[in-house]
C-alpha cells in the first residue's frame, strides 16, 4: 500500500509539471505498466482531482480543474515560494486577503520541513514593503494565533497596558480583525471571564499552550473590534448627526476612527472618541457637512469656541 500511495503521489507530481502525458510516457517514467497507470488515475479522481483523458493518436493524461480544489502537492521551490507570498499577503492591504492568507499560511506552516521554514523567513526578513503608516506585526506572531483561533486553544502572553505595565494574561482566541493599520486580537480574557480587544504589538511571549476550549456565543468580531477602538478608550464619546449618507462618511472615516450609523432621509450619525473635544470639533467641521451635535454637551461648547477663533481669523469676529 505504501508502495501505490507514493507511486499516486509521484503521478501526480508528474501531472503538475507539464500540461499533458501520455499513458506511455507515464508508464516509463514511474517504472508501471499501462494499466497501472490507469488505476492510479483512477485513484487520483476518487480523491477529487479532475484528470482528464483524451484518446486516439497524440491523446493521454491532463491534469484540469474541477469543482473544487483538492490538496496541492508542491515541491521545495514552489513550498518557499507560496509561503513568502502568502507572509506578505497577510500584512497586506488587499481587501479580504489577509485573513484568507493567514489561514493558508498556518496550514503550509504545520507542514513545512524546518529547512524550508527557515528559507522562507530569511526571505521574509530580508524583504522591506512599502506600506502605508501602521504598525509591522511579526508574521511568526500571526501564524501562532491564528492556529490558536483554528484549533480552539488558550494563548499565554504578556500585555502590555495603556499604562505602560506589562501583565501575564490568558486567552480564548475568537479572530484577528486588521483595520489596515494595526492588528487586534478579539478574545474572552479567561482571567476577567469577558471579551476583551488585544493590541497585537503590546504582545509579548506570545505562547499557544495544549489547553482546548469550547468556542461560545460571541460577539460579531469586526463590529466588536471597531467599536473598542473607536469608542471604549478614550475620555469623550461623541455622537453626531450628518447630513449626508453613511457610505460618504465611511469614505472620509476609518473605521478604526469612528462609527456610522444609517439615520434616515439622507442623514447618518457619526460615533468617535477622543481625547480633546476642539480636536473632534475640527475633525468633524472638516468633513464638510451640515452637523447636529447629538452628546456630549461640551462638544457644543467646543464648537461654538472653534466658530469663534475661526471668525476672528477670517476678520469676521
Amino acid at each position: 500500500m505504501e508502495a501505490t500511495t507514493e507511486r499516486v503521489l509521484r503521478l501526480l507530481a508528474l501531472l503538475q509539471r507539464r500540461p499533458s502525458w501520455t499513458a506511455a510516457e507515464l508508464a516509463s517514467e514511474l517504472g508501471v505498466t499501462d494499466r497501472s497507470v490507469r488505476r492510479d488515475v483512477e485513484r487520483l479522481r476518487a480523491l477529487g482531482y479532475p484528470v482528464h483523458a483524451t484518446a486516439g493518436v497524440g491523446g493521454g493524461y491532463q491534469l484540469g480543474a474541477g469543482t473544487r480544489l483538492p490538496p496541492l502537492l508542491l515541491d521545495d521551490e514552489e513550498a518557499t515560494a507560496t509561503a513568502v507570498s502568502l507572509r506578505l499577503a497577510a500584512g497586506g492591504t488587499v481587501a479580504g486577503a489577509g485573513e484568507a492568507a493567514l489561514r493558508a499560511l498556518a496550514k503550509l506552516d504545520q507542514v513545512m520541513p524546518p529547512r524550508l521554514r527557515a528559507e522562507v523567513r530569511a526571505v521574509h526578513g530580508a524583504t522591506e514593503t512599502l506600506v502605508g503608516p501602521g504598525v509591522e506585526i511579526d508574521a511568526e506572531l500571526l501564524v501562532t494565533l491564528a492556529r490558536a483561533c483554528r484549533d480552539a486553544v488558550r494563548v499565554r502572553f504578556r500585555y502590555t497596558g495603556r499604562d505602560g505595565e506589562a501583565r501575564e494574561r490568558t486567552a480564548e482566541p475568537v479572530r484577528m480583525v486588521t483595520t489596515g493599520r494595526r492588528w487586534y486580537l478579539m478574545a474572552r480574557d479567561v482571567d476577567r471571564d469577558d471579551w476583551r480587544t488585544f493590541r497585537l504589538d503590546r504582545m509579548r511571549e506570545v505562547e499557544a499552550t495544549t489547553w482546548r476550549f469550547r468556542p461560545a456565543e460571541h460577539p460579531d468580531p469586526v463590529a466588536y473590534v471597531q467599536r473598542s477602538v473607536a469608542e471604549a478608550p478614550y475620555r469623550y464619546l461623541a455622537r453626531v448627526r450628518l447630513h449626508a449618507r453613511p457610505e460618504q462618511v465611511r469614505e472620509l472615516v476609518p473605521p478604526q476612527v469612528g462609527r456610522v450609523e444609517d439615520d434616515g432621509d439622507g442623514w447618518c450619525v457619526l460615533v468617535a472618541g477622543g481625547e480633546d473635544l476642539d480636536w473632534l470639533a475640527v475633525h468633524v467641521v472638516r468633513l464638510g457637512f451640515d452637523a447636529e451635535v447629538l452628546e456630549p454637551p461640551e462638544l457644543r461648547e467646543a464648537a461654538a469656541r472653534l466658530a469663534r477663533r475661526l471668525a476672528a481669523m477670517a476678520g469676521t469676529g
